[in-house]
């Protein structure tokens, strides 16, 4: 980046000497060369002993004028301000050379002569973000390439400037008649390049014309290429997480002017082995790894301006769920909308989010179109996987056959729907996975699919689909952070609102997805329905990029298979095992691998346990965790965050005061029964409980809020479970409040089947109610 440092300078008097107080501006001049030594980019020695021989002179005036003409060599524009606080600009003596896809520094001289105390900013044409900025302040777009700025027009826009008004320096002018300040500036580009910058004094007033304006052609000097050996624990190549920051702490390639792959909103990139990445030379920290299964890496880097940069990112493991036989993946994941851009091609393209995928260690990526960029995304959907192998993944969604030299460890990622932004969405929003036909029949449009759930989880159930209910907390929440508790909430959001309805018919629900927002409002609704005897399972999601655009597989998914899945019949087990329940979720943390339920030798099968009477059930797991081991106080103030706040799933906040421990739950029915604790070292450490049931339950293991086991179900004399007359009096009674809430939204057509379907709902939960004994 470059650094303009902005001088402000008095009326000059007769002589030419300007007039300006010795002891502020000597003392502010001794703030700047401070500020200038912290950024890295201090005057050279032999300029710094002009200046103390300067600030020696006795004579002050003399003095003033020497140190100014040492700093002047250095100024890119004069600003003055009149006395009027009216502003212009003239050229400096600096050379206008910049650095590609770096910053530089530079210094600007400015006159003062109304000493206004106003923010001084320097801004310019070409450094306008890549998109578009919406009426809340956010840009929707960032590519240049196909994004919603016309080409020519992004093209032009190659430069970013920031004013650099940390302390010893700050953001307002100090009244000064002469003051130093620094700005800083980016060239995206390599050759000759225009900008115009402009001087904009807040609260002041502008000349008339073009007089505070200034067109400069600047020399941007190439920068050289860094290549990235990234290579996993069994040494094949892989796609690794990177976030390279110079010593000025500032973030490379700069946000603000990526093109894709890489995401304007993420500070990380990711970069598979043998890609490279342009930098100038210099020093450079690299912080990288691959998802949390992975430890953080730091190394410290030298770029030369010339020759060949080569750096090796290997990459180190504290568990392997595969070794295991389980395998991760994302159900809830978008390529448009939210912080991706949005028009007019709507998001971004399957290769894109095949790095995001790949490169946090996700086997499988669930991405949903929906309203927002639905008929762009749509292209991509082929009810198939696509692979991510020599042949553009582009070609594939249209039809196009995957190349058979797709690498062993290739993530598989597909398209499939979520329904939001659709006429349904107020009643909970529904992720459809599994499918062989996104067009819903008889509609054209989005806005003509049903206004309730029901008929959409029928039609995708009736092509094979496996459906559930995201981010359930959404309207969900009440005053109470217990699990479970009995407090009704208000339904007014898009959480699993319909979802209370749906699941009393057989086999329409696959599972509920969490993980994404608080942990006490998603296993409560979960938790109440388990007891009452349905058995949908849990799923982890991201709902990247709105919920949080952080990174894919904040909320993940660990199923168990045979082998790691690949292609459609990978991916068809996969999610049949995430329906069955064979998995667990969290935030990759934590793991609980082979949770079983036995009794007498007798094992549970498909999740179920049979026992003729009550009896005393064994329950054992092989849980590992991490922590870093020292506590710091980033790791403090996530333990001790309120509940409500962000991460709301984090391993940290199970952190045992003063240790590096964590408890390892037994639940049953919905409240925890027994603990042991571990330690979060990355071993694997054998849990074994013994449990009386004295009634049909379910059990589960978790370590909250960081995963959760699917439950396994024990039936005693195969009673169905009815473990709470409480859960089916919540689930009834918030029946009857979604009623109220949506079905003013559904249309009178579709209002007297959705009627039935509730009253359905509400006679199931009053038949529990009488069957459950407590």
């Amino acid at each position: 980046m470059a650094c303009i440092f902005i001088q402000q300078f008095s009326a000059v008097a007769a002589g030419n000497r300007p007039l300006v107080e010795w002891q502020p501006f000597l003392a502010q001049v001794k703030r700047l060369l401070a500020a200038m030594a912290a950024i890295g980019e201090p005057l050279s020695e032999g300029e710094d002993a002009e200046l103390n021989v300067a600030f020696a002179i006795s004579e002050r005036a003399q003095a003033v004028e020497k140190i100014q003409s040492v700093l002047d060599r250095h100024v890119l524009i004069n600003v003055d301000i009149n006395p009027e606080a009216g502003s212009s600009v003239s050229r400096g003596r600096a050379s206008a050379e910049l650095l590609e896809q770096g910053w530089r520094s530079f210094l600007i001289k400015v006159s003062n002569r109304a000493a206004s105390t106003f923010v001084l900013r320097i801004d310019s044409r070409q450094a306008r973000p890549m998109g578009i900025v919406s009426s809340g302040g956010t840009v929707s777009s960032h590519d240049y390439t196909i994004g919603s700025v016309d080409p020519m027009e992004a093209l032009d826009r190659w430069v970013a400037i920031n004013a650099w008004d940390k302390p010893p320096l700050q953001p307002a002018l100090s009244g000064l008649e002469v003051e130093y300040r620094i700005v800083q500036i980016y060239s995206r580009d390599r050759g000759q390049r225009a900008a115009t910058l402009k001087a904009i004094a807040e609260n002041g007033k502008q000349d008339l014309g073009f007089r505070n304006k200034l067109s400069i052609l600047f020399d941007c000097l190439p920068s050289n290429d860094v290549i990235f050996r990234v290579l996993d624990v069994d040494g094949t190549a892989t796609t690794a997480s990177i976030l390279i920051k110079d010593t000025l702490n500032r973030i490379y390639p700069a946000q603000g002017k990526r093109a894709l792959p890489d995401l304007w909103f993420q500070p990380q990139i990711y970069r598979r082995h043998g890609e490279a990445l342009r930098l100038p030379g210099g020093q450079y920290s690299i912080e990288y790894g691959r998802g949390p299964e992975y430890l953080r890496k730091k190394l410290l880097i030298n770029v030369q301006s010339h020759g060949p940069n080569v750096i090796l990112l290997p990459l180190e493991r504290w568990v392997q769920p595969s070794q295991f036989g389980y395998y991760s993946g994302d159900v809830h994941i978008h390529a448009a909308g939210c912080s991706h851009y949005e028009s007019p091609y709507e998001g971004v393209t399957p290769e894109v989010m095949f790095r995001q995928v790949q490169g946090e260690a996700l086997d499988v990526g669930d991405v949903l179109n929906w309203g927002p960029g639905f008929y762009y995304q749509k292209e991509f959907f082929r009810g198939h996987v696509l692979d991510n192998s020599a042949s553009s993944v582009e070609e594939q969604a249209k039809g196009a056959r995957s190349s058979p030299d797709a690498a062993v460890k290739s993530p598989i990622l597909r398209y499939d729907i979520e329904v939001s932004g659709f006429p349904s969405s107020h009643c909970g929003h529904l992720v459809l996975l599994r499918l062989v036909d996104q067009n819903y029949p008889g509609a054209k449009t989005i806005a003509e699919w049903p206004s309730w759930n029901m008929p959409i989880l029928k039609w995708a159930k009736a092509q094979g689909g496996v459906v559930g209910y995201p981010h359930p907390g959404e309207g969900l929440s009440v005053d109470s952070t217990d699990i479970p508790n009995y407090l009704i909430p208000p339904f007014d959001n898009d959480g699993a609102c319909e979802y209370l309805v749906d699941i009393t018919y057989d086999n329409l629900v696959d599972f509920i997805a969490g993980c994404d927002t608080w942990p006490f409002v998603e296993l409560n609704i979960w938790y109440h329905t388990l007891n009452c005897g349905f058995r949908t399972s849990i799923a982890g999601e991201t709902d990247f990029p709105c919920i949080t655009d952080e990174c894919v597989g904040g909320g993940r998914s660990y199923v168990k298979l045979d082998s790691r899945p690949s292609g459609d019949s990978g991916y068809d087990a996969w999610v049949m095992g995430l329906k069955a329940g064979r998995s667990y979720v969290g935030d990759g943390r934590s793991h609980i691998f082979n949770l079983a339920v036995e009794i007498a030798g007798k094992h549970a099968t498909a999740n179920e346990l049979l026992l003729a009477k009550p009896g005393i059930v064994r329950v054992t797991a092989e849980v590992s965790a991490w922590l870093n081991p020292e506590i710091t106080e980033w790791t403090e103030k996530i333990r001790k965050a309120s509940p409500y706040d962000d991460p709301c799933w984090h391993l940290e906040r199970a952190r045992l005061e003063g240790s590096r421990r964590v408890p390892v739950e037994l639940v049953i029915n919905g409240m925890p029964v027994d603990r042991a604790e571990i330690e979060a070292d990355g071993n694997i450490h054998p849990i074994e409980f013994n449990a009386t049931v004295n009634r049909s339950s379910w059990i589960a293991l978790r370590i909250l809020p960081s995963s959760h086991t699917n439950p396994m179900f024990v039936l005693v004399a195969s009673a169905p479970v009815r473990a709470s007359r409480a859960s089916a009096e919540w689930c009834r009674k918030s029946v009857d409040v979604v009623w109220q809430q949506k079905s003013r939204r559904i249309r009178a057509a579709e209002l007297g089947e959705a009627g039935a379907a509730f009253d359905h709902a509400r006679s199931t939960y009053d038949r529990i109610m009488r069957e459950s004994p407590v």
